[in-house]
């Protein structure tokens, strides 16, 4: 069995200060993927290189305090890729593949940080042209090698993925357009959304982040924003999904999906 996380840090140094090194020595994943590690080379030498016994590879963004993502694994992987060829997003730090290359097969696990455009016009259009550039990346990915791409989307799909979907038919993350992006590539892009093929109808419990506003997290008025999306032939091995909400490490809740036979 293969055991896969995702969460959102909000800071790698914010979630460590609160916990999760002694979750991770817990629950025992062989990989997670972080997103928002807000943390730089420097910051992370000789203090987050590992966690639990586990590597980290990063992405991390040229910004300070800004974005980062990275994958956190017991296995040594064949390759690693930093970002995904575009000049604009690249800079900052949104995606890291590690690849596990057999004779027998192509495996890559991603880490992948989607912008939000809930800051303004501008970061929303920035976030339509992220969608319009990792579509095509994905699509060419899926003709050469299996992958599941563990992040942060900043998408709720469907009226079930969040609380107030008639408040927010207007918002960022439940924009139409957005909604219709995840459509497609669920559709004619042939990902799987493991969570909901595991979880078909569950709705409060699915939530994995929460606004920091209004007492959001008490009163679980929350999103589905974190996902697994795989290739059907390893969405097929997932057997298991958690989301942990014992504790709070940030502001979104680590999504864990068993595999079986990934590695």
């Amino acid at each position: 069995m293969f055991k896969l996380v995702s969460l959102n840090l909000n800071g790698i140094r914010s979630a460590t200060s609160k916990g999760l090194e002694a979750w991770l020595d817990q629950t025992r994943p062989d990989c997670i993927g972080v997103q928002e590690v807000k943390a730089q080379a420097g910051d992370v030498a000789g203090r987050f290189e590992e966690l639990s016994g586990l590597r980290g590879h990063f992405h991390f963004a040229e910004k300070k305090g800004y974005s980062g993502v990275g994958l956190y694994t017991r296995h040594e992987p064949s390759d690693v890729r930093i970002g995904y060829g575009s000049p604009e997003f690249d800079a900052e730090g949104r995606y890291v593949e590690l690849r596990f290359d057999t004779p027998q097969r192509k495996l890559s696990l991603i880490s992948c940080y989607f912008p939000s455009g809930s800051s303004g016009e501008e970061r929303q259009q920035a976030k339509f042209r992220f969608l319009d550039q990792i579509y095509p990346h994905l699509q060419q990915l899926r003709q050469e090698r299996e992958f599941i791409v563990t992040g942060d989307v900043n998408i709720a799909h469907k009226e079930m993925d969040l609380k107030n979907w008639k408040g927010n038919l207007k918002n960022s993350g439940f924009l139409p357009e957005e909604r219709a992006w995840m459509t497609r590539l669920l559709g004619e892009g042939g990902l799987v959304d493991v969570y909901r093929q595991l979880q078909p109808e569950a709705t409060e419990a699915a939530y994995t982040w929460w606004s920091n506003r209004g007492q959001a997290y008490a009163k679980n008025v929350g999103w589905r924003i974190d996902y697994h999306l795989a290739t059907p032939a390893l969405a097929a091995r997932a057997r298991s999904e958690s989301i942990y909400k014992g504790e709070k490490f940030s502001d979104h809740a680590p999504l864990t999906v068993v595999y079986e036979g990934l590695i």
